[in-house]
């Protein structure tokens, strides 16, 4: 037996060698050099202790890059969790079979597409003659904004895209989800004589529990780490109202060659989506045992 745990061990040791040398050593290294202040043509890092933590936590760009991500996690987990939940159930219990799959193809396609072709698409719609304006207009509001050249409105914009491309895809993760669902929970309601929203809550919410607690995950972390639909926008503009954390550690480091100072910001998000993770993980392992 002990020979066979052995073998064991020798076959996970390659993906263990690579999660220590790409993951976990990447982790403490960048927690290291947080300490010091360096850049791209400073021979040798200079140790500083926590005066990058000190210019981090001083500084209103960073707190205006939480606030943003913060609020785009909120919207993310409404929309990408909530309404995409509440979207499957309606696509498996309420459409008739024959659109079902027209309408999931139609849901996915925003997911298939490049954020930087979404990015400029949204760039377009979003102009003073674009047609978002043009839409409101449709309903008496006159409106020639710039919806991303303005500070109140920016980051919202880009939120407001991301959740058109992502909503899509996490509807089909959960129709799968209720799709798994043995069709005798629904039966057995249907004779109790609940409806479509007691059957909801009482059937479909507990029994795709394990699909919710990893799309919260996925979502939150995800809000906290992105990146691209900003670059791909505003790049943090205008006068870095839309900066997250991701594009905020980016500038830093690459743009004012701040290296040090970008090590804090990244110690920041992992702080936070480790966080967040350990949370939702331990909340879905309470609930499953108090089921």
């Amino acid at each position: 037996m002990k020979v066979r745990r052995g073998i064991g061990y020798l076959w996970i040791l390659p993906a263990i060698m690579l999660l220590l040398v790409f993951v976990y050593y990447p982790i403490v290294e960048n927690f290291r050099l947080s300490l010091y202040k360096w850049n791209a043509f400073q021979p040798e890092p200079k140790f500083v202790g926590l005066s990058n933590y000190e210019r981090v936590f001083a500084d209103e760009v960073f707190y205006t890059s939480i606030f943003n991500n913060v609020g785009y996690a909120v919207i993310s987990v409404i929309f990408q969790v909530g309404i995409a939940l509440v979207l499957a159930a309606v696509l498996e219990g309420v459409v008739a079979p024959r659109l079902r799959g027209l309408l999931r193809t139609i849901y996915f396609i925003p997911a298939t597409i490049s954020i930087t072709i979404i990015g400029l698409l949204f760039r377009k719609i979003y102009e003073g003659e674009g047609l978002f304006n043009a839409f409101l207009g449709l309903f008496g509001i006159e409106s020639a904004h710039a919806w991303l050249g303005e500070t109140s409105t920016a980051i919202w914009s880009v939120i407001a895209m991301s959740q058109w491309q992502n909503l899509g895809y996490t509807t089909m993760l959960f129709v799968v989800a209720i799709q798994r669902i043995p069709r005798e929970y629904y039966d057995a309601a249907a004779v109790d004589g609940a409806g479509p929203v007691r059957t909801f809550f009482s059937v479909t919410v507990p029994l795709v529990r394990e699909m919710t607690t990893l799309l919260m995950i996925v979502t939150i972390s995800g809000a906290f780490l992105v990146f691209n639909e900003i670059m791909a926008t505003t790049q943090g503009s205008p006068g870095n109202s839309s900066q997250v954390l991701g594009t905020w550690l980016y500038q830093s480091a690459f743009k004012n060659d701040d290296m040090g100072y970008a090590a804090v910001v990244a110690v920041v998000i992992f702080a936070i989506t480790f966080t967040a993770a350990l949370l939702q993980l331990g909340y879905g392992r309470l609930r499953r045992v108090e089921l």
